[in-house]
């Protein structure tokens, strides 16, 4: 039986899930259909691509994940079933979260301006170092399919027990619970130092400019200087954003342990969605080509809705 709080949590996550979709639908559907049609596809855009159909899979696992909580399907699920869930969780997230620290360093190293001789060696290789970044993210991943594999009886037997023998299961071995979250926890700390590093410094670099800008212009109301303000808009909500999502997906595997039976836990899933559901929108507004593309597209929706409306009036 759905409680109130139940249908809200559904409610709630059904919204975010179908927002994301959205936006990251848009974003993959703009840059492969450029990408078929020039045979040809900037490092930004392969970037932005692989992005978003890692975040519409991470959407997906998440969505799944609400309504079988809300539902207490969990219950019924088998071990095998329970283990690919996890996993797909595991991989969407972790996809994810290189991926915007991919975009993080690509922004520090195409807007930046320092003159140090190491940033100046990574510019220019940068095909390089993504390439790099993805190879040692796969290091990563099988790390944490390893972790996994050695504890995933301990996480599947409170996923899939009852109610009473999870509370002795848990008291039980909270010691050693505490241990492996930490581990796990750990896989994600390098990804979340690298990108709030390549966020701080582009942030920096940009205020920086404006200053010298403001300076030389000898006024605030410069083009420049406006774009500028724009990218530090764009920096500042994508790094409260990211850090957002670092902070949930790490609250919500502490939160289960220590508030597993409790009916709020769950709503802190809720801010899981937040980062791949709103920065997708907010990669449509500061790339010009997807703001455009969008803005083309809600017109035509807009005219159809207008003759949709005056046929119904001649009827």
């Amino acid at each position: 039986m759905l409680t109130e709080l139940d249908i809200i949590f559904l409610i709630l996550s059904t919204a975010e899930f179908i927002i994301g979709m959205l936006g990251n639908m848009f974003i993959g559907l703009v840059n492969c259909s450029e990408w078929v049609k020039n045979k040809n596809i900037s490092l930004a855009d392969f970037i932005f691509t692989c992005l978003a159909i890692s975040r519409i899979s991470q959407l997906s696992v998440l969505w799944f994940e609400s309504f079988t909580m809300a539902l207490s399907l969990h219950l019924h699920f088998n071990y095998k079933l329970t283990k690919s869930i996890t996993l797909l969780w595991r991989i969407t997230n972790h996809l994810t979260t290189w991926l915007a620290t991919c975009l993080s360093i690509f922004y520090l190293l195409k807007i930046a301006l320092f003159s140090n001789s190491l940033f100046l060696w990574l510019k220019l290789r940068m095909n390089r170092v993504f390439l790099m970044i993805l190879v040692f993210s796969l290091f990563f991943l099988i790390l944490d399919f390893l972790l996994l594999e050695a504890f995933n009886g301990l996480f599947l037997k409170v996923y899939i027990t009852d109610e009473y023998n999870v509370t002795i299961y848990i008291d039980e071995r909270k010691t050693l619970f505490v241990e492996t979250l930490t581990l796990l926890s750990l896989t994600y700390s390098l990804p979340i130092v690298l990108s709030l590093t390549s966020l701080l410094l582009l942030f920096l670099s940009l205020v920086r400019h404006i200053r010298n800008l403001q300076l030389n212009s000898m006024g605030s109301r410069d083009s420049s200087t406006e774009a500028h303000k724009r990218a530090i808009k764009m920096v500042m909500s994508f790094l409260f954003l990211f850090i957002v999502h670092c902070f949930s997906t790490q609250m919500t595997n502490w939160m289960f342990l220590i508030f597993w039976n409790k009916k709020f836990a769950k709503f802190v899933l809720l801010a899981v969605y937040v980062f791949p559901s709103g920065h997708s929108f907010i990669l449509i507004l500061g790339n010009s080509k997807l703001r455009q593309k969008a803005l083309k597209l809600l017109c035509h929706l807009k005219s159809a809705l207008k003759r949709e409306n005056l046929l119904q009036l001649y009827r």
